[in-house]
């Protein structure tokens, strides 16, 4: 993904508690800009770097949760398919 997250650092991102984490340090997805213009992988890149935590951040005033199935797409294939529907 052209970023520094390694698969430990995404498990722990991955185990924020949505009921304990403090919101006012979570990025509100609205302030995530994505250029279009960019390669798929660069605009994911781009929105992990932006985002902080892939799993868990804000959309205004609500924290969000995400959870992806286990034998489903991978966070990768997800990021892609939402990148391309922009």
């Amino acid at each position: 993904m052209g970023t520094n997250i390694n698969r430990k650092s995404l498990n722990e991102m991955q185990q924020v508690d949505i009921r304990t984490v403090d919101k006012s340090a979570l990025i509100d997805l609205n302030s995530v800009k994505i250029d279009e213009s960019l390669p798929i992988p660069e605009r994911v890149a781009s929105f992990v770097s932006q985002i902080g935590n892939p799993y868990c951040f804000r959309v205004g005033d609500v924290a969000v949760k995400v959870v992806y199935k286990t034998d489903g797409p991978t966070f990768q294939q997800n990021m892609e398919e939402i990148l391309r529907t922009i």
